[in-house]
Parts: structure tokens; sequence; C-alpha cells
């Protein structure tokens, strides 16, 4: 089991290393996106299969959102962050090469747990994918997690706190004052289909 505290995690995301991490809902796999392929290869990840990218409260989000979708993102995330939703959103022209999508559309998520803010705070966003090989079920304990992906260091410190072991809903934006949801989860958006 390789847990590692934040001072050393920072340190080996700096040189492209992912780290696993607790969230509110499931452990993440996190790095920063310009190592974004360490998580496919770790994972063994589809490449079409896109990551979302996570943040910490003080993160503005909005430099990566399309203007189109910018007022209808705004109010969303106001009322859900920080929390178990993912907003997919279309992304803006000078961030586009966040996207690893063909409909150049983007994943955005601050999770509403004490261990990942302080982290996510430290590292800058992180693209990120639930901390398991794809595949198979997504592990919710450091034990689990060493098993199933020995080579990554877990944040610490352990044991971490509760998680809701159920995945974040999942909504894409349609256009104005429009969302679908993709994947119910953790929360229940109202007015939504």
């Amino acid at each position: 089991m390789n847990v590692i505290d934040q001072k050393l995690a920072l340190e080996k995301l700096s040189i492209g290393l992912p780290i696993v991490f607790q969230t509110d809902t499931l452990p993440a796999i996190g790095c920063l996106p310009k190592f974004s392929e360490m998580i496919y290869k770790i994972k063994k990840r589809d490449i079409k299969k896109p990551l979302i990218l996570m943040g910490a409260e003080n993160f503005k989000f909005d430099e990566f959102v399309h203007e189109s979708a910018l007022d209808d993102f705004k109010f969303i995330s106001s009322c859900y962050w920080p929390g178990p939703l993912t907003i997919i959103i279309p992304i803006s022209e000078k961030r586009k090469t966040f996207s690893s999508t063909s409909n150049n559309t983007l994943g955005l998520r601050i999770p509403n747990s004490k261990m990942a803010k302080l982290f996510l705070k430290e590292s800058g966003p992180l693209l990120t994918s639930s901390a398991n090989l794809s595949g198979i079920p997504t592990a919710t304990s450091v034990k689990e997690i060493s098993i199933n992906l020995p080579d990554v260091n877990i944040l610490g410190p352990i044991p971490w706190e509760k998680c809701s072991g159920k995945a974040s809903t999942i909504i894409s934006w349609v256009n104005y004052g429009k969302w679908k949801i993709i994947r119910e989860g953790e929360v229940s958006i109202q007015g939504i289909k």
C-alpha cells in the first residue's frame, strides 16, 4: 500500500504520476491535465472515454465554459457545488485542448470532501476518473484500491472520511435553459429529464 502525504503527492503529480484520493462520492484517480495519458494507461481505459476536470471551490471554471452555456452553468453550479454533480458543458475556444471528445465538451466537478478540497486547492485542477481498472467495479477502500492499482500512490491520512459509495450525477448542457441527465447518481436534480 503506497499511502503518502499531501506534500509528496504534489511532488508526484508534478512529475506526471497520478494520485488516488477520496471524494464525497467514490475515490478518484487524478493527474495534472498535461499528463492525462497516464490515467488511460494505468486504468486500461478507452481513450475515447473522457475524463472529468475536478477543482476546488477557489478554482474558477468559467473560463472553460463556452459563452453560450455560461449563464446556465453559473446557475446550476451555484445550486449544487460543492457536491456530487458532474456538469458536462461545451468548452470555450481557448480551453479546447482540455477536451478529449469529438464534440468539444468537458465534464467539470467540485467535490464536497474535506480531503479532496484541500488537495485540489494546492494541486490546481486535475483530470480525474474513478479509482479502478476499466470494466471492474470502483473500489471504495484503500485496501481494495491498493490491490487493483498497486503502482499508484494513495493520498493519506487513512482511514479516509466516509464517502457515499455512489457515483456523482452527470448532467449535460443541451441548449439555453435545457439540461439532460446522463447518469442518475448521488444527487437528484429537479426539473431535468
